[in-house]
C-alpha cells in the first residue's frame, strides 16, 4: 500500500474552485499521497473529476469535514502553507520554512502530518495558523508571491517526494475491488454469448490468475476500463462477429 514516512494528510481549508481540489487530487497521485480531507468544501462537480485524472479514486475517497479540529484530528504535527514569510516571530507565529527544508527537517520521522492549505482568496486565518508547528511558503516574485493553491501543493508534494520523505509503494487491489473484477469479467462473457458450458472454468481461471497476479489499484482502474468498454461494445453489437461467436 501507499506507505509514506512520515505519514500525510493533505488538508484542503474551505476550498472555492473544485477544479483545484482535482488538480491536488493528481498531485498528490503523483507524488505517493493519497489522504484527502475538505473542510467546509465548494460543491465538488465535473471540472474536479476532469482535473482529477488518475487521482480520481482520491478525490472519490476525499473525506469532507465542517471543523478544523476534525481536520487535524489524530495529526501529530500540523504544517500550514502561507505565501506570507518572516525571518521576525515577532511579526508572525512560525518562522516560515522552504518546502526543501521542511521536507529535510522532518525525514526520518514516523509521525502523522497534516499539511494545510487556505482557500484561494486568503488562505489560512491566524487562529488555525496558531495551531500549527510548521510553517511552509515557497520563494517566488515578491511581485506576485501569492501561488494558485494547486501549483503550491505540488511545489510541496514534489519536494517531499524527492527528498525521499514519502516512500512510494503501490497500493494492492482489495477485496472488493477484485470481486468487482471478476464481477465485470462474468458480465463480459455473457455479452459475447460465451458458451454457457465453458464460463464456470473460464470465471476459476480468471480468478486464479488475478490471484496470482497481485494488481495494485492502477492495474485494477485499467483492468475495469477494458473490460466496461468491451462490454459497452458487446452490447452495442460494435465486438466483431468471431469475438460475438459461440464456440
Amino acid at each position: 500500500m501507499l506507505s509514506p514516512v512520515p505519514q500525510f494528510r493533505v488538508v484542503l481549508v474551505e476550498p472555492l474552485n473544485d477544479g483545484n481540489i482535482g488538480a491536488v487530487a493528481r498531485s498528490m497521485r503523483n507524488f505517493g499521497l493519497d489522504e484527502l480531507v475538505l473542510v467546509r468544501p465548494c460543491a465538488v462537480g465535473e471540472e474536479a473529476v476532469k482535473r482529477a485524472m488518475h487521482g480520481i479514486d482520491i478525490l472519490k475517497n476525499a473525506k469532507t469535514v465542517f471543523t478544523d479540529d476534525e481536520a487535524l484530528a489524530d495529526a501529530d504535527f500540523v504544517a500550514a502553507t502561507s505565501g506570507v514569510s518572516t525571518t521576525n516571530e515577532k511579526h508572525f507565529t512560525r518562522i516560515a520554512l522552504d518546502p526543501g527544508e521542511f521536507a529535510e527537517k522532518i525525514k526520518g520521522s514516523r509521525k502523522k502530518f497534516s499539511l494545510l492549505f487556505g482557500r484561494e482568496d486568503f488562505g489560512l486565518d491566524k487562529e488555525i495558523l496558531k495551531r500549527c508547528d510548521y510553517l511552509i511558503t515557497i520563494p517566488a516574485n515578491p511581485a506576485y508571491s501569492i501561488l494558485n493553491v494547486s501549483h503550491a501543493a505540488a511545489i510541496v508534494f514534489y519536494e517531499l517526494f524527492a527528498s525521499g520523505v514519502v516512500m512510494w509503494e503501490p497500493r494492492e487491489a482489495g477485496e472488493v475491488e477484485k470481486e468487482k473484477l471478476y464481477e465485470y469479467f462474468s458480465m463480459l462473457l455473457d455479452a459475447i454469448d460465451y458458451p454457457e458450458h465453458k464460463k464456470s472454468k473460464t470465471k476459476a481461471m480468471f480468478r486464479r490468475m488475478i490471484g496470482r497476479a497481485v494488481p495494485s489499484t492502477w492495474e485494477f482502474h485499467t483492468l475495469m476500463g477494458v473490460l466496461d468498454g468491451a462490454i459497452g461494445k458487446a452490447t452495442a453489437g460494435a465486438l466483431p462477429k468471431k469475438a460475438r461467436k459461440k464456440s
